[in-house]
């Protein structure tokens, strides 16, 4: 690869489990901004706003601020004002990302007849009849917009269910394609890179989903480092459809990476 000019950081598993720092993690990305690589953190994560996950990893030492964090909701904002200017937009989310929807028309579940339903991240919101509003809108002729397609993440009581494991479902039951946003869009990384005038063979992208953090990333030439937290599990890596570049136990251990691949 050429030079390393940037870094693509994803949170939930990589950083932070539960929002709580992973061992060596606030060191590790303190090491990186001292040494002045650029880097942006990425996250599918929707129950928060890009502020809000800037204040809760400051509190937990990490050194980022409010223009290091890229977020599915706030590309979903973008998206939706390119491909549906003006739609009636219905979201079924779970928590309040209003501040990251800039220009988007909402409109409740119970409306009948949104231009386009958007799936944020799954929670207690993603019962039986609000998935089943979904599904009449869809039959009706409503888009399907989705912020991610994970079928699952990580917090300090084990694995949870996500928005794939309904997605999946909504899809084959209206027989429609959703249109997703997050990662592994490929608008994602390259939204991520242009803010920090990083091209793709200059990049490394860290996560701990082989196939939507660093598969996907590979894809769009970026160097993938997986790392063995998070959601990370030996089955997963076996059977996904492709190798990572690099493999690495934990976060802690990137700075050892960057100064191999520099050396």
């Amino acid at each position: 690869m050429e030079h390393i000019g940037a870094i693509l950081i994803d949170i939930d598993g990589v950083l932070t489990v539960s929002w709580k720092p992973l061992p060596g993690a606030v060191a590790a990305l303190e090491r990186i901004r001292a040494s002045d690589l650029p880097f942006a953190l990425l996250t599918n994560t929707t129950s928060r706003t890009r502020a809000a996950i800037a204040n809760t990893l400051a509190d937990a030492g990490f050194p980022v601020g409010v223009d290091d964090i890229v977020t599915a909701p706030s590309l979903t904002a973008a998206y939706l004002a390119e491909h549906y200017p003006g739609a009636r937009c219905a979201l079924l989310n779970s928590g309040d990302i209003s501040a990251d929807l800039p220009g988007v028309t909402r409109v409740g579940l119970d409306d009948d007849a949104p231009d386009v339903v958007v799936l944020g991240g799954a929670g207690p919101e993603f019962g039986y009849a609000a998935l089943n509003r979904v599904f009449g809108h869809l039959q009706r002729g409503a888009h399907l917009v989705a912020m991610h397609r994970n079928q699952y993440w990580r917090t300090d009581e084990g694995l949870q269910l996500d928005t794939g494991a309904f997605l999946a479902g909504l899809e084959q039951a209206a027989r429609t394609v959703a249109e997703v946003v997050g990662k592994p869009a490929e608008a994602f990384f390259a939204t991520a890179l242009s803010r920090l005038g990083a091209e793709p063979a200059q990049a490394l992208m860290v996560g701990d989903d082989i196939d939507a953090d660093v598969l996907a990333a590979q894809r769009q030439g970026i160097t993938g480092v997986l790392v063995r937290t998070g959601k990370y599990a030996p089955e997963t890596q076996r059977s996904a459809q492709g190798t990572p570049d690099h493999v690495l136990d934990s976060f802690a251990d990137l700075p050892g990476l960057l100064e191999q691949l520099s050396g």
